[in-house]
């Protein structure tokens, strides 16, 4: 019998369920989750290393907006532990990233696409969504249960291919709960941002268009990967999310 055809059958169920609860409900009600001291602590670490190895930009207006828009959204975000800073890098990648314990990174580059203060608190306030969700420990437990399933089932099959099959079990494992996960990670950030951008003032309209512009931006800079295969949902899947959550989001809109 050939056993490998059965592989992305058997997989679901040697893999345990670590499905982690919803961090928005319907009403915009966000639910926030703790980080483990652990990754608050690897956090700081690895936020300490990437400033002493990036240049921290010099650009006055660039930090000024970072910290005016960072300033309102962390008045309105209830975080224990939280030591927020925000930093500008001197990049010219479109991209920031935030880390357990509220290290928030902000590449100059993104000023090339978020040109006013709403897109960039959209940018601010996605970043800060993963952080506040606790998208980190889940995704790190997420990688550690489809590297035990893909280990079981290599044990489970045994027999001279034994490591080769276990590898092929983590690559479907991967491409089946991994990077879907992943890309509802990201759609529950934009969500999750427009919440926190709508209570500090910024329209959450905003955030559509800023991610219309990284779209315009990505299509002259890069090819399209196939959806299944991405770690972030394509830009057209994530507009549409926006649109359908926005009367939520505008609900919350502290004009």
């Amino acid at each position: 019998m050939n056993l490998r055809k059965f592989i992305p059958l058997a997989i679901p169920l040697l893999i345990f369920s670590c499905a982690a609860p919803m961090a928005l409900d319907q009403a915009g009600n966000v639910r926030y989750s703790q980080t483990s001291s652990t990754l608050i602590t690897e956090g700081q670490k690895q936020f300490a290393a990437y400033k002493a190895a990036k240049p921290v930009s010099t650009n006055a207006s660039y930090r000024a907006q970072v910290n005016r828009v960072a300033a309102k959204l962390t008045r309105v975000i209830q975080l224990p532990n939280a030591h927020w800073e925000f930093v500008v890098f001197d990049d010219p990648t479109p991209n920031a990233f935030a880390l357990p314990g509220g290290k928030v990174g902000v590449n100059t580059g993104i000023f090339k696409v978020a040109r006013n203060d709403a897109q960039l608190a959209t940018v601010l306030a996605h970043e800060i969504g993963h952080v506040t969700s606790n998208h980190a420990g889940q995704r790190l437990q997420r990688q550690q249960t489809i590297g035990l399933g893909a280990a079981i089932l290599g044990a489970a099959l045994g027999g001279e291919n034994a490591e080769s099959t276990q590898q092929m079990a983590g690559t479907v494992g991967n491409l089946a709960f991994g990077l879907p996960f992943s890309r509802q990670q990201e759609l529950e950030a934009d969500r999750i941002g427009t919440i926190f951008m709508a209570r500090a003032g910024y329209n959450p309209n905003e955030a559509v268009t800023l991610w219309q512009q990284f779209a315009a931006y990505n299509n002259a800079r890069s090819s399209q990967t196939a959806a299944f295969l991405r770690t972030h949902p394509l830009n057209e899947t994530r507009i549409a999310s926006l649109r359908q959550f926005m009367p939520t989001a505008m609900r919350q809109y502290q004009r």
